[in-house]
């Protein structure tokens, strides 16, 4: 029987109806629920896409782990710490790195900056050698040759590797008492500009140097660190890795990942991104209400037929059921076609790049399965809801004249 009230419900959908409008009415159910799934299929996989680009945005920014002194600026017992680092074989390379607010002047143009010193070890953590788009990284030669970030370089507009213009670098003392001289309120020291990249807003202003500038700058002895920026070989085992050093380094030392240290803006592309999971969700709630109207429509237009189902012994429950298949067929050609037709869109823009946030930058989309999962069972709930509800007809009402 359930088998037959299955076979009815798809010649329902697939022959020819007694009207017109029942027609009309049954397809366009399933081409608003095509449209509804499209569009929630292909924003969640431009969202997936923007969690892409805003890992790579802060890969220049923050490393696998970081590791910071928790009582005062710098890393206590460096020996100690760089013996564990690399004694641990799930660590890639580590590099030390002080960050400061600085004021750069050149030819009295002047603008306040962030100059992060690194060793040479550095590139091996964050290749941001690879993003010098004009000049060259620092050699690590000298302790004066800098790579500095574009539009900080443009407002300065300082020469690259001129040896005869440099700028000047100056970083606040620390400190108490009557000022006497100019020393006594900062440090400043000359450097060359090698080399131009972009900090895609991320390093806005920055100016990469070698550590032993910053060392210099702070009055800091050799081998000091504000932080230790670490990659790993596996980057997946972060959070176990990080519980070991922790366990091997005591208590004076903080461990972040790279999701902790931008724990804020995770939750705000999450919660973004949750908020538009809900919108496109109430979306296909309302679409599924044409496809209510569709099985009303049905159950008019078939009444007849009906009648005489039940008449030959047609149990009532398995005409219900007839009308449910219905409109699970209705919902399955919604969203199987809608999952097509948003799939092709996403090619579409990752190989034509055709829709686009500016000029320069395209939306970015990602392809991930759980997105399918995510939109058809959606869909599915809503549309199994939706069928179960109104196709629970009444005997009485196909049985009264």
């Amino acid at each position: 029987m359930k088998n037959i009230a299955f076979y009815i419900a798809s010649r329902y959908l697939l022959a020819k109806k007694g009207s017109t409008a029942v027609t009309f009415i049954t397809w366009l159910s399933v081409g608003a629920m095509m449209v509804a799934v499209t569009a929630m299929f292909v924003i969640i996989s431009v969202f997936s896409g923007l969690e892409i680009l805003n890992k790579d945005l802060i890969s220049n920014l923050h490393a696998d782990l970081t590791l910071k002194s928790t009582s005062g600026k710098t890393v206590k017992d460096m020996d100690k710490v760089a013996s564990v680092l690399k004694n641990d074989k799930a660590i890639s390379s580590f590099s030390r790195v002080i960050e400061e607010k600085v004021y750069v002047n050149y030819k009295d143009k002047g603008d306040i900056a962030y100059l992060r010193g690194v060793d040479s070890a550095y590139t091996k953590v964050n290749p941001i050698d690879k993003d010098v788009f004009y000049g060259t990284y620092p050699s690590f030669k000298y302790s004066n040759e800098v790579l500095m970030e574009t539009n900080l370089h443009n407002r300065l507009s300082i020469p690259i590797d001129s040896s005869g213009n440099y700028a000047t670098v100056f970083m606040p003392k620390p400190g108490t008492g009557i000022i006497n001289k100019e020393e006594d309120i900062y440090n400043k020291r000359d450097f060359l500009v090698t080399g131009v990249f972009p900090g895609k807003e991320q390093l806005d202003s920055y100016i990469i140097a070698p550590i032993e500038l910053t060392e210099e700058l702070l009055n800091l002895p050799k081998k000091s660190a504000y932080q230790i920026v670490i990659k790993l070989k596996n980057p997946e085992n972060a959070d176990a890795v990080k519980q070991s050093l922790l366990a091997s380094l005591g208590k004076n030392i903080e461990i972040k990942t790279k999701e902790e240290e931008n724990a804020a803006f995770w939750k705000m592309i999450n919660t973004e991104k949750m908020f538009i999971y809900l919108i496109f969700a109430l979306v296909i709630f309302i679409t599924t209400f044409n496809l209510a109207g569709a099985i009303i429509i049905l159950q008019l237009d078939k009444k007849e037929q009906s009648r005489s189902l039940i008449s030959l012994g047609f149990p009532i429950s398995h005409l219900r059921m007839t009308y449910f298949y219905t409109g699970l067929l209705i919902v399955i050609s919604g969203v199987i076609s809608g999952l097509i037709l948003g799939t092709l869109l996403c090619y579409f823009q990752l190989y034509t790049e055709f829709f686009r946030a500016n000029e320069i930058l395209p939306f970015p989309v990602k392809i991930v399965g759980k997105n399918y999962l995510i939109v058809a069972f959606t869909a599915s709930l809503f549309g199994i809801i939706i069928s179960w509800f109104f196709s629970k007809i009444s005997k009485d009402y196909i049985t009264k004249s």
